[in-house]
């Protein structure tokens, strides 16, 4: 990927993963302002979104502008697991030993938050990343943990990020009394518009060193076309493309080369 930055002149590949630049038209608006609700008066915000479409770049990015001394965020996406995995993650991550015992951990865990709210002044973010692969056990048990001095007390925000669907399970009937806590409900959607979409992709082609026209209007609707408007998958294509131009010596993508990347990807 070295020879491919060295070619096109890049600091960084266009719509990676990691872009410390987020792209946004104001369609985040809602997030950030909910984002910074949650941090004052903390609870549980709920993110979904399909594959693809900026739900872990969105929260990377505002996580990263807290003050670390008001503020620790715990980022997890290991949520394949049992719920007693998900609370000793939680724990590692807090500097606690975790207890094999779900009633100890609790108390341990708990215990610490304590300690960083009211003698250090530090707020827990607990980011769940993948939320709709958590075990069903973990929802319905997670509003008793979230229980805080006879629920008087709010010491901890929560982020559960994921597929769409993880809506339509919290709004079942067994997991009512954790969808009763989530204060916070956003939807991301893909970037489908032509004229948005063409803005999402110049801004990562600048914000990545790009210093001429790497794309023609014709390439960058087969683009949102083949991508759907997701930006992890225009990414992926633009990648393969840049990959595919290199050998050839070219410093521009054409129109068949996009196609090339596009069948490559299928």
């Amino acid at each position: 990927m070295s020879q491919v930055l060295q070619h096109f002149g890049f600091t960084r590949l266009p719509l990676d993963k990691d872009t410390a630049e987020l792209w946004d038209d104001g369609a985040l608006a809602p997030l950030r302002e909910r984002f910074q609700w949650l941090l004052q008066s903390p609870g549980v915000g709920l993110l979904t979104g399909e594959p693809g479409v900026g739900k872990t770049t969105a929260l990377r990015s505002l996580t990263a502008s807290l003050n670390p001394h008001r503020y620790l965020v715990i980022y997890q996406a290991d949520t394949d697991f049992g719920r007693i995995d998900i609370y000793r993650g939680l724990a590692r991550s807090l500097g606690v030993e975790p207890s094999y015992r779900r009633a100890q951990l609790w108390k341990d865990i708990k215990e610490h938050i304590h300690d960083l709210m009211d003698h250090k002044q530090v707020l827990p973010v607990w980011v769940i990343d993948e939320a709709q692969n958590l075990p069903l056990e973990f929802f319905r048990d997670f509003p008793a943990f979230l229980n805080f001095a006879f629920d008087s007390r709010s010491m901890l925000t929560v982020w559960l990020a994921g597929h769409p669907h993880l809506a339509q399970t919290l709004d079942r009937v067994p997991y009512a009394a954790l969808a009763s806590r989530i204060q916070v409900r956003i939807r991301l959607a893909p970037v489908l518009e032509r004229e948005r979409f063409t803005a999402l992709v110049l801004h990562a082609l600048k914000s990545a060193g790009c210093q001429h026209t790497l794309l023609s209007d014709s390439g960058l609707e087969l683009l949102r076309q083949a991508s759907k408007g997701f930006p992890r998958q225009a990414g992926n294509i633009l990648h393969t493309a840049l990959r595919l131009a290199v050998p050839k010596g070219l410093n521009h993508l054409p129109d068949d080369l996009l196609q090339a990347a596009i069948e490559a990807l299928r």
